[in-house]
């Protein structure tokens, strides 16, 4: 089986189900737009951090793959029977927030993007994954979407978030907090 089939030369593609879309139709843009998040994600556990965090993020990855293919499923056409996501999945995310959280001094500040590669690396997936978010929240007002998909999504920010600063404490690195300077808070007329 060749990679290459040149049905999407012209600029549509086919969703599970046979349905014919145009490749920026919204939902191909929602599991395109997951599919980058998932490569972020692998990024970040290609990265020398705890084997315990590469093993949550392996999952992670195999539940967007669920998600994105239930995604690019025809929600009217598809009779294939696609591997479905679970409140499992999203209490997973939510104990592993809690576990790590756990473990990190209160939050005071906002924290701003960077301080080290792999903090930064769970920044841009974290941004990828709010937009995965807002793309799924967008097609859902279209056309039916699985709510476990959103909530898993808001969830896995959250995750992401909260293992930036993780990383950043088992690395030894501080956290970029944004503390707003006297000078950048008067008005400029």
């Amino acid at each position: 089986m060749k990679i290459y089939t040149k049905t999407g030369d012209k600029g549509f593609t086919s969703l599970i189900g046979g349905t014919r879309v145009a490749k920026h139709n919204i939902r191909i843009e929602s599991y395109g737009t997951v599919d980058e998040l998932n490569a972020w994600i692998g990024l970040i556990a290609d990265q020398q951090i705890a084997e315990n965090h590469q093993e949550i993020l392996k999952q992670i990855q195999e539940t967007l793959f669920i998600i994105g293919a239930n995604l690019a499923a025809d929600p009217e056409r598809s009779k294939m029977t696609l591997p479905e996501l679970t409140a499992t999945d999203i209490q997973l995310l939510e104990e592993t927030i809690d576990s790590m959280d756990n473990e990190l001094p209160q939050l005071t500040h906002f924290i701003l993007p960077g301080g080290n590669t792999t903090v930064s690396y769970t920044h841009l997936a974290r941004c990828v994954c709010r937009r995965a978010e807002r793309i799924v929240t967008h097609l859902a007002e279209e056309s039916k979407v699985n709510e476990l998909i959103i909530i898993y999504l808001n969830r896995l920010s959250d995750y992401l978030f909260v293992l930036g600063r993780k990383l950043a404490s088992e690395l030894n690195i501080a956290e970029n907090q944004w503390i707003p300077s006297a000078k950048k808070n008067k008005k400029i007329y």
